[in-house]
């Protein structure tokens, strides 16, 4: 299920968004639709959507991604988790705040870099951190990218 909806807000839906919106408005900046798709599903959706997980369910991203069982460490997750639905709140708002697309795509990207860093230096990955490691660094690549083709 983790994969599924990974590869769903990270690929699919916001592929499909950019390609959907190139065949109903004809010639675009591509790059622009790739931007503000792809900022929405992996910043805006898939942030927001872990960060009420990480704060309703802690124990799922405690003992799922990083293997760790102490009911101590929910706090630090739910603490993420408020990070990731502030940062999820930029993303969604950015798609009626356009002036909001390149900051929401910087931090979310740094986010992602960050986070993708951290999962690569931790030894004895179970799937699901590689999961987590893989569409991390996916995410900060476009992101970067895009946010570099806006003259960051």
């Amino acid at each position: 299920m983790y994969l599924a909806a990974i590869v769903l807000l990270m690929l699919v839906l916001p592929a499909g968004c950019v390609i959907g919106q190139i065949a109903w408005s004809g010639a675009v900046d591509v790059m622009l639709l790739v931007g503000k798709w792809f900022v929405f599903w992996m910043v805006g959706v898939r942030l927001f959507m872990a960060g009420v997980r990480q704060v309703v369910q802690p124990q799922f991203t405690a003992e799922s991604i990083f293997a760790i069982k102490d009911r101590a460490a929910f706090a630090i997750v739910r603490e993420v988790g408020f990070a990731n639905l502030s940062t999820g709140t930029l993303g969604l708002a950015s798609l009626a705040v356009p002036a909001w697309l390149v900051p929401a795509a910087i931090v979310g990207g740094l986010y992602y870099g960050l986070a993708a860093v951290g999962h690569a230096f931790r030894r004895g990955r179970n799937f699901s951190e590689q999961v987590a490691l893989i569409s991390d660094a996916f995410a900060f690549v476009l992101l970067a990218v895009f946010a570099v083709s806006r003259g960051f």
